[in-house]
């Protein structure tokens, strides 16, 4: 066997450069957190999921139960599931959620309420919709592309 060892100093430094930007993904977690948390708060502003399809109105007792002082708005009593998106990144991932446990009932509905979609195209399988996803992947892409431009 052959062995060539090099012993460039530019060449060993971007080589660590590489390595470590390749082993810490946190940079771009934070990215897509916040890309996907302002995504969220886009369709807080424009009443749809996230396939473009407008969320189900009000049922009627609804509507007349909404407290007087709130902000009488859709998913937005007052303002607490909207104030509570965030989300939480590291070197392996992202987490985006909200701090309120009925936004569940929000994004996957129930029985009695329907469905109105926050981040998944499709909760049951937990699949981003094509722009999110196509956005998700373009961070990375930049991301790497940054790594191998030095």
């Amino acid at each position: 066997m052959i062995r060539i060892e090099v012993t460039n100093a530019p060449l060993a430094d971007y080589l660590a450069q590489l390595s470590a930007r390749l082993n810490d993904l946190s940079p771009a977690m934070h990215s897509i957190g916040m890309e996907l948390e302002n995504r969220i708060r886009e369709r807080f502003e424009t009443r749809r999921d996230p396939l473009g399809s407008p969320w189900a109105s009000w049922a009627p007792a609804t509507a007349a139960s909404y407290p007087e002082d709130g902000e009488r708005k859709l998913l937005e009593r007052y303002g607490d599931m909207l104030g509570g998106i965030s989300y939480q990144a590291d070197a392996g991932g992202v987490a985006v959620g909200f701090d309120q446990p009925y936004a569940a009932f929000h994004e996957f509905g129930t029985r009695r309420m329907p469905r109105r979609g926050l981040l998944f195209a499709d909760p049951e399988s937990g699949t981003l919709a094509p722009e999110d996803e196509q956005a998700v992947i373009d961070i990375i892409e930049g991301y790497l592309s940054g790594a191998f431009s030095g």
